[in-house]
C-alpha cells in the first residue's frame, strides 16, 4: 500500500503543473521537508489540464503528454509518488503508465465509468467528496471503486457547497466517511476556494487554510492535501487559496503537532 498508517499522508503540490521551474522549485522543498519531516509520506500533485475553469479565459495548464513528462521528472529526479487527476476515460491510460495516484475530482465523483476506469489500472484511487454530496453518500463512491477491484482508495474532503460562492467543512465528515473503511483525507486549500467570486474565476481565502488543516487532523482525518507555489498571486489557477511555499515548513509543523496528539491519545 501507498498509504502508510504510521505516517502523515500529505498530497503536495501547485495547482497547475504550469512548467518546469515551477515543477522544479515545489519539488525541491518538498524533497528538504521530506529530510526534516520523516512522519510524513508525500505525494506530489499537479493538474495538467484544469478543465472546469469557471470562464473561457480561465489558464487550463500544460496538456496532458507535456503535464505527465513534468511528473515523470519529479518522479525520477526526486523520488516521489506523483498524482494528477483526470477528467475523462480516455486519459486513463497514459496517465497510470506515469502516475501512481489517479485522482477523480469532486465534480465527477458520481461519473460511474470514470471511476471503473481508475479502479481497473491497478494504481491507487483519489476520489474527492462532490461539493454536492453528504459524507454519508460516500460510501456508494467508494463502493463502486471496490466494485471495481480498484487496488487502494483514498476519499477526500474538500468542502460542502453553503449558499452562493461558499463552502463549508463539515468536522463529522472524518468519522463518517471514515467508516467507509479507506483513508480519508482533507483538502485544505479547496475548502478555501470561493467558486467564481473572483470575476470569471474563483476567490480564496487562504487565511484559513492551516486552522482548517489543524482542525480536520484534531478530527480524524488521515492526510492533507495542500496545493502550494512559489508565487501564488501569480499562479494561472487557484493562487487565492495556494499556501506560499515559503510558509509550507511552518504549516506542517504546527499540523504534524495535532497529528502526534490525536495519534498519541488513540495509542496511549
Amino acid at each position: 500500500m501507498l498509504f502508510e498508517p504510521d505516517k502523515l499522508l500529505l498530497i503536495a503540490g501547485p495547482c497547475s503543473l504550469e512548467n518546469e521551474g515551477v515543477c522544479r522549485t515545489v519539488a525541491e522543498s518538498l524533497v528538504a521537508i521530506r529530510a526534516a519531516q520523516p512522519e510524513l509520506k508525500i505525494v506530489f500533485k499537479g493538474s495538467f489540464d484544469k478543465a472546469n475553469r469557471t470562464s473561457l479565459a480561465g489558464g487550463r495548464g500544460t496538456g496532458l503528454e507535456a503535464g505527465l513528462a513534468l511528473l515523470a521528472l519529479v518522479k525520477r529526479e526526486y523520488g516521489f509518488p506523483v498524482l494528477t487527476d483526470v477528467h475523462e476515460s480516455t486519459q486513463i491510460p497514459a496517465v497510470a503508465a506515469v502516475c501512481d495516484v489517479i485522482q477523480i475530482p469532486a465534480f465527477l465523483c458520481r461519473q460511474t465509468d470514470l471511476l471503473l476506469a481508475a479502479a481497473a489500472t491497478g494504481r491507487v484511487v483519489n476520489v474527492k467528496k462532490g461539493q454536492f454530496l453528504s459524507p454519508q453518500e460516500m460510501v456508494h463512491v467508494t463502493g463502486k471503486l471496490r466494485e471495481g477491484h480498484a487496488r487502494e482508495i483514498w476519499q477526500t474532503e474538500r468542502g460542502t457547497t453553503f449558499g452562493y460562492q461558499n463552502l463549508v467543512v463539515d468536522m463529522r465528515s472524518f468519522a463518517i466517511m471514515r467508516q467507509n473503511g479507506f483513508p480519508t483525507i482533507f483538502d485544505a486549500t479547496h475548502a478555501v476556494q470561493l467558486p467564481g467570486a473572483g470575476g470569471g474565476k474563483s476567490s480564496g481565502q487562504r487565511e484559513f487554510v492551516p486552522p482548517l488543516a489543524r482542525a480536520a487532523l484534531a478530527a480524524g482525518a488521515d492526510g492533507l492535501f495542500i496545493e502550494t507555489h512559489p508565487d501564488p498571486a501569480n499562479a494561472i489557477s487557484d493562487g487565492p487559496n495556494m499556501i506560499a511555499l515559503a510558509d509550507l515548513p511552518a504549516l506542517l509543523a504546527s499540523c504534524l503537532a495535532v497529528w502526534r496528539a490525536v495519534k498519541g491519545a488513540a495509542t496511549g
